[in-house]
């Protein structure tokens, strides 16, 4: 995610710029960013880093230019600021396998990707992209299903499944499908019966389905977990209301 604007020599204004966005959205070097010197400059930069590149027209838009608003032979200024980035290289990579492939790869690469794309859905969940969020957190948990050689593999497995279910959970929440919400908290318990999250979740669900017994059960054992959580407490004083 990056802000940027490129400027031609002796020009006030930029010829390209997404400074006027709020909240720029997410570009992909090689698909979106095709300029070279941009590439090659971005990927020597760190989250909330501004730069400066001028780039000549090998790197920028080459002998013939783009028309009408780049000249040939033209050399460009770019000032750039990096928001955020993910690196989903590996991640990308490995869903453009076969299943069988995927089969084959090693638990720990798997469970990095599934990190990645967990984080992936954690980046448009705070952008509040509530959908492009909850199809994150489905392929990193569709890919959380082999079987596990060790007990300690089962661990990893299941401690990387929780957090992408709480995840989704809350997401439908947010999407106003709380059933959805349901058979995803549902699904966490059956990891951690005593997670006070996912039983906050069920609770929640419950009350916006109007299932009033199911969600008092769900958050009283949240409540018993964690006696002093703030929403919990909330939560249960709107299911009093």
């Amino acid at each position: 995610a990056v802000k940027y604007s490129g400027y031609l020599e002796h020009w006030d204004e930029p010829f390209c710029t997404n400074c006027h966005s709020k909240s720029p959205g997410l570009m992909k070097l090689g698909k979106d960013i095709t300029l070279a010197g941009l590439e090659i400059g971005l990927l020597t930069m760190k989250k909330g880093e501004v730069a400066r590149f001028i780039f000549m027209p090998d790197y920028a838009y080459g002998k013939q230019g783009c028309p009408p608003l780049i000249p040939p032979n033209a050399t460009v200024m770019f000032e750039v600021e990096v928001l955020d980035f993910l690196d989903s290289e590996e991640s990308d990579a490995f869903f453009e396998l076969t299943a069988e492939q995927q089969d084959m790869f090693p638990l720990q690469k798997v469970l990095k990707v599934a990190v990645t794309e967990r984080e992936f859905g954690n980046y448009l969940y705070r952008k509040q992209h509530f959908e492009g969020a909850k199809d994150r957190y489905k392929r990193a948990f569709s890919i959380l299903g082999r079987s596990p050689s060790s007990e300690a593999e089962q661990c990893q497995i299941d401690a990387s499944k929780l957090l992408v279910l709480l995840n989704l959970s809350l997401t439908y929440l947010k999407l106003g499908r709380p059933a959805q919400a349901l058979v995803y908290g549902e699904k966490a318990l059956e990891i951690d019966q005593r997670n006070a999250k996912a039983l906050f979740r069920c609770g929640q669900a419950c009350l916006c389905m109007t299932e009033y017994e199911k969600a008092r059960d769900f958050l009283v054992r949240a409540q018993h977990i964690q006696p002093f959580n703030h929403d919990i407490n909330n939560e249960l004083k709107k299911l009093a209301r």
